[in-house]
């Protein structure tokens, strides 16, 4: 399963002080093409990403199962190795065949397997998840949230998760988004956007 397949690389460089330099600005993009911009025509969405961060998509390809999973979009404020003294913010955009999920007929149905993962990484589930429609979408919203303790000063952070799940094309599509804060997060959150669905031959 790869629904929070950032933890891992998020997790290393979250509890020691910020070292890294700030990122160089880009040059704007043309009019005709936005590279901060993401686009997935199979599953009709865009997500804007933030400027100055870096990708890190082809990276985590690498364990990609064919057939199975794979990973579209992982971009982070900052690169995973580098050390920090802030929560290190992510959105990972992934993909599985519903196949592997045996009677998954419904977003709800992957709550299990969602949960499990992240309580296993330390996680634990913040408030209920609650179904949320987003430019006709229906998706599935789930939040975590985990303690993290910086060795430079011992003080608490908290590393909130959200993920939005979508069924589409016989897929489970996720959406994880990783902030050190609500604003942060809901920040996050605006740069996805959906485009009409277009409808199937019959």
């Amino acid at each position: 399963m790869i629904a929070v397949i950032a933890l891992g690389l998020t997790l290393t460089a979250q509890t020691q002080r910020k070292t890294t330099p700030t990122p160089p600005a880009k040059p704007p993009a043309t009019h005709n093409e936005d590279p901060q911009l993401y686009r997935n025509a199979i599953f009709g969405f865009r997500y804007q990403i933030p400027y100055g961060w870096v990708d890190r998509t082809k990276e985590m390809q690498e364990g990609n199962e064919a057939g199975k999973a794979e990973v579209l979009l992982a971009t982070f404020e900052r690169p995973p190795q580098a050390t920090g003294d802030t929560i290190n913010s992510a959105v990972v955009i992934a993909s599985e065949s519903t196949a592997s999920y045996p009677g998954l007929k419904a977003a709800e149905d992957f709550l299990g397997p969602l949960t499990e993962l992240a309580t296993s990484n330390g996680f634990k589930p913040e408030g209920e998840p609650y179904p949320l429609e987003v430019e006709s979408r229906h998706l599935l919203r789930a939040d975590f949230t985990k303690l993290l303790s910086v060795k430079t000063t011992n003080d608490k952070l908290t590393m909130r998760q959200c993920t939005l799940v979508l069924l589409a094309k016989g897929n489970i599509v996720s959406f994880t988004f990783i902030a050190g804060n609500e604003d942060e997060l809901d920040d996050l959150m605006d740069g996805l956007h959906f485009v009409a669905a277009k409808s199937s031959p019959r």
